[in-house]
Formats: structure tokens, sequence, C-alpha cells
């Protein structure tokens, strides 16, 4: 999910129970277990909060350190930070940092700060585009060249994982115009395994997931969880189990496939009315709609949490910083000071 430059695009029963997540269980070779403190994450449930940047010191801003005491406050255990380069355009070959790009500086600070909160840190770089298009649209001519030059960006971020002690770290986020391309995955999979001891994902969009032929080089399964749920604005947990249910049996059937459990690397709805009709979307309508942001918060819990290959979810996304000129709180993804916040205390703090 990006900011608003950004196109928009267009109560289960358990439906299986998987006995356990072997990697490598595909014949391929077993991903590399985590390093010293860090685990493989086979067995954890994640449950997490996007704090993304915008800007080149969002990071070092003052209210940093309150918005994590904020995400930490709420039962999250995890925090995802998105430093994100740019493309001039979607058939080019480079990406370069702007000032929209968290400094190095000031994301080594706030994993810091993080770990000071007792909040453990997905890291997941971005790709988007100058112009504001669907970084899912990128498609250079020369594949060759842009994997080149996007192995070098995430290795650098990969680094900068490994030396800040980041717990997972994501290889990519919904760049479904090359996810196709498995061999040049690999290789760029490979090249941050000899930087990064810990757990990886791909964060796939959800209608991307299925296509992507790599999974066995990764540790776990990540989708970006923004399926529509109903047809129009409701706030009804019969509608919403209902848009969950087949969704909840296809990932159940992918993840004993793959031998790989699921995370969630993003989901999110805004507080608009019909929000569950188009989650990805930041302009569903201009009508706040509190109560079905956290009727579409309840559902998704309620509909996951018993599942053993579910991994947890990292929601979209805390506050967003002072001036930062995107969506009005009270219609934006954020679920601070909202009954979706009060959602998240009752599952989240309650053990």
């Amino acid at each position: 999910m990006k900011t608003l430059r950004r196109a928009t695009a267009a109560l289960a029963a358990a439906v299986a129970v998987l006995t356990g997540c072997s990697a490598g269980g595909d014949g391929s070779p077993a991903p590399r277990p985590g390093g010293a403190g860090r685990g493989d994450g086979a067995h954890e449930r994640i449950r997490g909060i996007t704090l993304p940047a915008w800007n080149t010191d969002d990071y070092d801003r003052p209210e940093a350190p309150r918005y994590l005491r904020q995400i930490a406050d709420t039962g999250a255990r995890w925090v995802v930070f998105t430093p994100t380069w740019y493309q001039d355009g979607t058939h080019r070959s480079t990406m370069h940092t702007t000032e929209e790009t968290a400094s190095d500086r000031s994301l080594r600070r706030v994993i810091g700060l993080a770990h000071t909160t007792g909040l453990k840190v997905l890291l997941k770089p971005h790709v988007d585009l100058v112009d504001g298009g669907d970084r899912a649209e990128i498609r250079p001519d020369d594949r060759e060249a842009w994997f080149g030059a996007y192995r070098r960006f995430i290795t650098h971020y990969a680094e900068l994982a490994e030396e800040s002690g980041v717990e997972r770290f994501s290889v990519g986020t919904e760049l479904a115009g090359t996810s196709g391309d498995r061999e040049r995955w690999r290789r760029v999979i490979g090249a941050v395994r000899e930087t990064y001891r810990g757990p990886l994902t791909y964060a796939a969009n959800y209608d991307e997931y299925a296509r992507i032929r790599f999974w066995s080089s990764l540790d776990l399964i990540g989708i970006d969880a923004y399926w529509p749920l109903t047809e129009s604005a409701t706030t009804d947990p019969a509608r919403l189990a209902a848009g969950w249910r087949k969704v909840v049996g296809e990932l159940a059937a992918f993840s004993q496939r793959q031998h790989r459990r699921i995370l969630f690397t993003e989901a999110g709805y805004v507080s608009q009315r019909g929000s569950t009709t188009a989650p990805y979307s930041w302009t569903v309508s201009k009508r706040a709609a509190d109560e079905e942001q956290s009727a579409a918060y309840q559902a998704l819990l309620t509909a996951f949490d018993k599942q053993p290959w579910w991994a947890g979810v990292c929601w979209w996304m805390w506050d967003d910083w002072p001036d930062s000129g995107e969506t009005p709180a009270r219609l934006a993804y954020t679920p601070h000071g909202k009954p979706a916040e009060q959602v998240l205390r009752r599952w989240w703090r309650q053990d």
C-alpha cells in the first residue's frame, strides 16, 4: 500500500489442519536459519503495525518514540518500517533515493527505538514510481539491468537490517511486473541471504501471490491482504465472514502445498463508508465510517486467528506524520483513537 499518489486498483470455519511447516519440503534447499536471537519464525504469531515514512527525516521526528509506545500499547509486538526508493518510469532500469526516502541514519535510530520499546522489527523496503503510478506495473525494458540495480538496493537494506538486529526482512513488495521471473528473484534472495541471517519473506499483493514461483526460497509467504469482502458498505459480521470464507480455504490449501505459513505483510481499511468493498483504496468515499473499519478488523481476526498456518498480520498503518499532506486521520487507515484500536486491544492484550 502506498501514499495517495498511488493509483487505486480496481468468520470462517477451519477448513484444514496442517501438521507443520517443513522448510524445503518441495525438494529445494531449505532456507538458512535465522541469526542469533531471531529464530526461524516457524510458529510465532506476528502482531504488527506499520509505521511508514514519506520523507527523509520522518523516522527522526520527535513523534517517533510516542508512536512506537502507542503501537506497543495496543498489544502489538512488531512494527514495520518502509524505506522507499523511486523509479522515474515503469520501463526504466534503475531506482534511486529522493527527499521522500528515509535516511539510513533515521532508520537505524527508529529501529533502535523500537527495540528499546520492546517491539520486534520487520524491515520492508519499497520501490515506488515518481509519478505516483502502481509499482505492480514496473516492467523494465532491460530486465537484467533492473535486477542488478534492485539487488544493490535490497542488499543495502539487508546489510543495515543485519547490523541493526532486525528480526524479519522482506525482499520485495508488490512487484507483480517482475515477480514472475523466478530465477532472477532467486538470485536476489541468495544475495540477501549472504548478508542477512534472519527469516525472509516477500510481500505479494493479494492478486499476485499465487503466481509467484520462488516461495520455496523464502521462510514465510507474505501477502498484502486487500481482498474486497463485500459489494456494498456493511458492518454485518455474517456478510464479512462470507467474504473471507473462500479466501481462507484457498490460503489453507496454498500454505499446505508450499510448506510455508502465511503472514499478512499488510492488511487495512480506511475509516470510510465502503472500505470493505475496496480495502486497497485510500479514497473510497468522503464519509467517515469508524464502525465499518472496526467491523472489518474484527472479521479478519476472527476468520484467521485459529488457523494454524496463519503467521499473523501487520496492519497498515499507524498515525501519519504531522503535515504529511495525506488523508485526514478521521478518514485514513490509522485505527488510532477509533473503535478499531479497541478491537486490537481486545484481541492482542487478552494474554
